[in-house]
């Protein structure tokens, strides 16, 4: 309160010297400085934390998704993977007939082992709910 009466003062010594105010100016530019008042702070920034809050889970649905199996272009396409710490994983890959058992850890990639028989899993059993449609409308989109 004691800063808007200063804000308030402040642009009515400003009018002041421009021109001669009129009570109506006078009152108007007193007002001014409760135009941002503690009401319109917290609604502006609950609707910041709305933001960043959707902005968080998007990220964090999209890291979810990321351990996805890929469905690849061509004849490159990953099977499996597994995490094995933050930043490292162990991925599966079909390349063309061949398959690599790769390791990918922050700058570097290596093959960890050639697999000469490929390994064929077994037949998923069919998904309902939720996921079956996730997983027709993945279909859908990759053009399979």
């Amino acid at each position: 309160m004691r800063g808007q009466g200063r804000t308030g003062g402040i642009l009515l010594l400003l009018c002041g010297f421009v021109q001669a105010a009129e009570p109506e100016q006078v009152e108007a530019l007193r007002n001014a400085g409760e135009a941002v008042g503690t009401g319109s702070l917290l609604q502006m920034l609950a609707g910041l934390a709305v933001i960043v809050g959707l902005i968080l889970g998007m990220a964090w649905f999209m890291r979810r998704l990321g351990g996805l199996p890929g469905t690849g272009a061509g004849a490159l396409k990953v099977l499996g993977g597994v995490s094995l710490g933050q930043r490292e994983r162990v991925v599966l890959l079909q390349a063309g007939d061949q398959q690599l058992l790769i390791g990918v850890a922050p700058g570097q990639i290596r093959t960890l082992h050639v697999l000469e028989e490929p390994i064929v899993s077994p037949p998923a059993e069919p998904a309902t709910g939720f996921a079956a449609r996730l997983e027709a409308i993945m279909k859908r989109g990759s053009g399979q």
